[in-house]
Order: structure tokens, then C-alpha cells, then sequence
């Protein structure tokens, strides 16, 4: 073991006597350029080690930077987000504003262009119960309202008030089961009379067979049952079915979107039927009733007998 030490001693001590020497006679040679051969090896060396260690360094540099600046991108996109949202929600808020603007410029339209004596009011409530169709209005009493006054829209006739308090307003709307109005066609002037159905459609009732009615005539207000004004639209022939002496079936399409009546004008000048029948002229073929003018036949006194839902 000892003799074994020894020799390895003997060739670590060669080696570092030729590696010495290979220094000593690389100081003393020059390059073609005149640099010392020891020289251009140790700056070679350690330009591979700066070298590395430079691209170490800026792979750490650069990755740091690149976290950094994915923290912030998720941070402005969180931001942005926000901000989106924000916008959003104000946007959908211009846009009920617009509409209701819409709304309520052609409340003004309507009320500028008509001689009647109106008042404007906002849809509060709907009925509870779907065997009534009624909606809740924002005026009543204080404001002049009282029972049987028109509600009309631009789009035409929604109803009328039933049961006034002194903020606010039961209207029966046109479609209710209970309701109706005298009506006549505005092309050929057939009259009749529109009951609601308690759905989406009118009926027209009590018009001649021999009467000219086609589908896709506008029915308006007659003004005979002292309630709604004449020239009111109340909508559209969508379907006729004939029968004999008399249409067996006249669908009417209202002009008005029930489901989304928002504001509305509460007509308090009494239509000259009503005004004519209070003053003891009742017009012909009319008989007087309750202060309010209906016709002879006992359907239009439908439309002016004051209907109560259960409990009220």
C-alpha cells in the first residue's frame, strides 16, 4: 500500500512539473499578434466563463422581468374587466333612459295632437290574478281621476279605471274578460262591439254579415258607450268567420303590447256621448243609464257596468 502511495504521489508531481512547465513555455511564446500563448488561453477561458455566466444572469433577469410583467397584465386585465362592466351597466342605463324618453315623447305627441283634456301616469303594478286583467297606475283622486275614465297610449287603447284611491288607480284593461267598448271599422264604419277575451285577442261582436269587413281593417272607438273616445285605435281584423245574420267570429289583434304598457294618459274630458246623454239628449237608438250613455242592446252596457275582482 505504501509503494502504491508513493507512485501515485510520484505522477500527481509529474504532472504538475509538466503542466508547470507548459505555462512556463506558454508565457515565453507569443501569438502571430505578439500576445503571449498563457495570456490568450487564460482570456479566452475566462471570456466562455463571462460568457456564461452572463446568459445565466439574463435568463434570470429576463424571466423575473416576465413575471413581473405577467403580474401586471393580470392585474390591468382585471382592471379592464371592471371597467367593462361598469360601461356595460351604463350603457343598458342610457338605453332604459332612451326608451323611456321614446316613451314618454310620444305620451306628449299624443296629448298635443288631441283636443282632450289628459293627464300622464306611470304603470306601478300588474294584477295579481290572471282571471282579471288590470295594471296599477300611479294617480287617482288627488289627480282628478275617477271610474270609468279612458286610459289610453300611443299605440291605442289600454283600458279603463275601475277603482280610483287617492294616489293611485285600478285600470281594467281592453283584453279582460269583463271588459268591452263600442267599436266601429274605420274603413267601411261598421260598428259593433270589442270584448276582451282574458287572453291576447279581441272579439268583435254584433256586426251585420252584410256588413263589408275584411281582415287587416283597423278597428277604432265608436265613442257610443260614453267611456272611450271616438278614433281610438283598438287594433286589427286578423281572422273572420262569417254566420248567419251575423259574423259568427271577428279576432281582433290589439294595437297595444299589454305586457309591456310603462306609461299611459288618463283622458278626463268626457267623451260628447256621455256629455250628450248627462244632458237628457240621448242619441238615437240610445237609452240613458246611470248617468252614462249605453246601447239599447244589452252587450254595450257591458262595457260600462263597473267590474269589481273578488274582494274588492
Amino acid at each position: 500500500m505504501a509503494l502504491l502511495d508513493l507512485r501515485e504521489r510520484t505522477g500527481y508531481l509529474f504532472v504538475a512539473v509538466t503542466v508547470g512547465h507548459i505555462i512556463l513555455i506558454s508565457a515565453q511564446v507569443n501569438t502571430k499578434r505578439g500576445v503571449p500563448m498563457l495570456e490568450a488561453v487564460t482570456f479566452g477561458v475566462f471570456a466562455e466563463v463571462q460568457r456564461g455566466a452572463g446568459a445565466v444572469i439574463s435568463g434570470v433577469r429576463d424571466g423575473w422581468e416576465g413575471y413581473f410583467a405577467l403580474q401586471n397584465v393580470r392585474e390591468e386585465n382585471q382592471r379592464l374587466r371592471q371597467e367593462v362592466g361598469q360601461l356595460q351597466i351604463k350603457l343598458q342605463e342610457e338605453r332604459a333612459l332612451a326608451q323611456q324618453s321614446r316613451s314618454l315623447q310620444s305620451l306628449l305627441d299624443l296629448r298635443q295632437a288631441s283636443d282632450l283634456s289628459t293627464t300622464g301616469a306611470a304603470v306601478i303594478a300588474g294584477g295579481a290574478s290572471p282571471d282579471f286583467r288590470t295594471v296599477t297606475i300611479d294617480k287617482g283622486t288627488g289627480q282628478g281621476l275617477r271610474p270609468d275614465q279612458a286610459v289610453i297610449s300611443p299605440a291605442g287603447v289600454v283600458g279603463r279605471i275601475i277603482m280610483p284611491s287617492a294616489r293611485a288607480s285600478k285600470v281594467q284593461l281592453l283584453i279582460d274578460r269583463n271588459a268591452a267598448a263600442g267599436a266601429l271599422i274605420e274603413r267601411s264604419r261598421a260598428q259593433g262591439v270589442v270584448l276582451g277575451t282574458g287572453g291576447d285577442r279581441l272579439r268583435m261582436e254584433y256586426v251585420s254579415s252584410a256588413a263589408d269587413v275584411k281582415v287587416g281593417d283597423l278597428v277604432v272607438t265608436s265613442g257610443i258607450d260614453g267611456i272611450y273616445p271616438k278614433g281610438f285605435v283598438i287594433g286589427q281584423i286578423e281572422s273572420i268567420e262569417r254566420g248567419a245574420g251575423m259574423f259568427s267570429a271577428i279576432v281582433i289583434k290589439p294595437a297595444v303590447d299589454f305586457t309591456s304598457v310603462e306609461d299611459v294618459l288618463v283622458v278626463l274630458t268626457p267623451p260628447p256621448a256621455a256629455d250628450a246623454i248627462k244632458a237628457g239628449d240621448a242619441p238615437a237608438g240610445q237609452t240613458t243609464s246611470g248617468g252614462r250613455g249605453s246601447t239599447s242592446s244589452a252587450p254595450p252596457q257591458r262595457a260600462e257596468e263597473p267590474n269589481r275582482e273578488p274582494g274588492a
